[in-house]
């Protein structure tokens, strides 16, 4: 069973830091990129950052780029988001998310499955 499950979001001052988890129980995305979206109240679902199926490709969104930090555990079958110097907009629910086609990218129609989502708010 294709599963992708988050963990670590949570409530946050301006400034602070969070680490967002995300769990592929079933190994399905270990050949593939993994990356991490992002939905605020009221807008579209959009791109943070993605990582290969190797770790040794990453891309980041302009808005999170020398914040954020993605990485990768193969032997746990784990992606991480290190997120630092937290703003209020990057108040959203965020999703992980596996490609079904490709070891170096990832996009939403490609994409295979989506986690649950975890909330992350940051309060001014």
């Amino acid at each position: 069973q294709v599963q992708l499950v988050e963990s670590g979001g949570g409530l946050v001052q301006a400034g602070g830091s969070l680490r967002l988890s995300c769990a592929d129980s079933g190994r399905t995305f270990e050949s593939y990129a993994m990356g991490w979206y992002r939905q605020a109240h009221g807008k579209g679902r959009e791109f943070v950052a993605l990582i290969s199926w190797d770790g040794a490709h990453i891309v980041y969104a302009d808005a999170v780029k020398d914040r954020f930090t993605i990485s990768r555990d193969k032997a746990q079958s784990m992606i991480y988001l290190q997120m630092n110097s937290l703003k209020p907009e990057d108040t959203a629910v965020y999703y992980c998310a596996g490609d079904r086609q490709s070891g170096v990218a990832i996009s939403p129609v490609t994409v295979g499955a989506w986690g649950q989502g975890t909330q992350v708010t940051v309060s001014s």
